[in-house]
């Protein structure tokens, strides 16, 4: 157990009496917020360590707001003087995402859609009263200077990594006409900022919220965009318009007068094609920059929405050069371009990824029938084992991540692998290969080493899709990833 989880041990101990009888750290998400599941002989808990206690603070005040109105909010327990941790409700391992996933568009999904829509009209209303907008981590409002950085993202880390030719003027006199129509709503309240299916969590058939704490004051509007045009969720034409007028139908009864729903969608449409660009900036940076694979897959779905978006949709304003580019980042070969070939249950290919210790085990032994694959030395990389609050932790644990990815040059060493390693795995997936072995070597096959096999690791899985071998031979772990 690292440093951090004994300190949330700790914590946890100091305000609650139950005995402990499961303690696991959760999979990172977005930021650098580190999340573990207690568990005791009488409930379960979620744990949260976030050194940005600005965020911390904006999360608790939020949350306690919409407490207050009976939003579907998770109940904060108790929180440390410096707001460095909290504990609050532990509302399950299930998003509306993975009940999406698991079941399809049938009648049980649609019904938490629904519910998710109803409770989100509710909280950006209600919620509005009283809010104190100065804890807000940016801006107090989404307006016309938010819209424009939103699309400048989108432009800066997409669109110039293509290398299309534009008219840099006209484009961003197009921006600025495009936010300035937009920043005209009739309708401003709370806006939820990254309101989508991953952020909705379902127990006992109920909703939940939860990353809220970047909201801002805003239009109504861009919190549905968000939700029914999120691309990994891939919603079908009929659900997308069925369920905005669900929702407008709950807007309407909560203000107790009709909404005007032609100008109302008509700004809809213009802030579902400011999420797609801001989605698309995100994808682009966390992928083309970062190659973090699950963004470079979500590309092409999200290229796909706007393909469609263009086809059917109007947002009632001329942006000429705007809409021309938009023309050709969704043509087949671009879309192409970022649709990794990926394999299924039926595919032999197996990755096996090992970390080993030069001067301990050495060089792993290759069984495969081919032989062959990558060795990779880590050992130009700076030791965090030179520290002595790293010595007795691992590649695997938080405090050893940020160190390599924020004092050291892995992110380039990895970078530079997936380079390599992209070319060797879509030629065995086409080849119906069945084997390719990639070992990292470090001094003591405890920190570089593993770091870089559970990165690996999760890169192929991501992108490629591909079954895993993963052992890490100075830790004696060995764990299979795979359909």
């Amino acid at each position: 157990m690292g440093p951090i989880a004994e300190e949330i041990v700790e914590f946890f101990k100091k305000h609650n009496s139950e005995n402990i009888t499961g303690f696991q750290k959760l999979p990172k998400s977005g930021g650098d917020r580190i999340y573990f599941r207690i568990v005791t002989d009488k409930n379960s808990y979620i744990a949260t360590y976030d050194e940005n206690t600005q965020e911390s603070e904006t999360f608790l005040y939020f949350t306690n707001h919409f407490s207050k109105i009976n939003a579907p909010v998770p109940e904060i327990y108790f929180a440390s003087e410096d707001k460095r941790m909290y504990v609050q409700q532990d509302l399950g391992p299930v998003s509306l995402l993975n009940e999406l996933e698991k079941h399809g568009e049938n009648e049980y999904v649609y019904s938490l859609f629904q519910k998710s829509l109803k409770a989100l009209a509710w909280l950006q209303i209600k919620g509005l009263k009283k809010l104190d907008y100065s804890y807000c981590l940016t801006s107090k409002e989404f307006g016309k200077q938010a819209i424009l950085s939103d699309l400048l993202y989108f432009k800066y880390y997409f669109l110039d990594t293509l290398k299309i030719p534009y008219d840099k003027e006209k484009l961003v006199k197009d921006f600025d006409n495009l936010s300035t129509y937009l920043t005209k709503v009739e309708h401003k309240y709370f806006m939820f900022r990254d309101f989508q299916s991953r952020n909705i969590y379902v127990q006992n058939e109920e909703v939940h919220f939860i990353d809220y704490q970047g909201g801002m004051k805003g239009a109504l509007q861009y919190d549905v965009a968000s939700l029914l045009w999120q691309a990994r969720a891939n919603l079908s034409d009929e659900w997308k318009n069925s369920l905005l007028e669900y929702y407008m139908d709950c807007v309407t009864e909560i203000l107790k007068k009709p909404l005007d729903r032609e100008r109302f969608i008509s700004q809809y449409n213009g802030y579902v094609l400011i999420r797609l660009m801001q989605v698309l900036g995100a994808y682009g940076f966390r992928g083309i920059f970062e190659r973090k694979a699950q963004f470079l897959t979500s590309i092409p779905l999200a290229l796909t929405n706007i393909k469609w978006f263009l086809g059917n949709k109007n947002i009632g304003i001329e942006l000429p050069e705007y809409d021309r580019i938009l023309t050709l980042i969704v043509q087949d070969e671009v879309i192409d371009r970022f649709r990794p070939l990926q394999a299924n249950e039926s595919t032999p290919l197996v990755v096996t990824i090992n970390s080993f210790s030069y001067l301990k085990s050495g060089y792993p032994k290759e069984e495969s029938e081919n032989g062959g694959g990558f060795v990779f030395d880590c050992r130009g990389l700076m030791n965090p084992g030179r520290f002595e609050e790293y010595k007795s932790i691992t590649g695997r644990d938080k405090p050893v991540i940020d160190f390599l990815e924020q004092q050291t040059s892995m992110p380039d060493f990895m970078n530079s692998v997936y380079t390599i390693v992209d070319i060797s795995v879509e030629n065995y997936i086409q080849r119906n290969f069945s084997s390719l072995t990639i070992s990292f070597g470090c001094t003591g096959g405890q920190h570089r080493s593993v770091y870089a096999a559970e990165a690996l690791t999760r890169y192929l899985r991501n992108k490629f899709k591909v079954k895993i071998e993963l052992n890490h031979l100075e830790q004696g772990i060995h764990e299979s990833k795979g359909f």
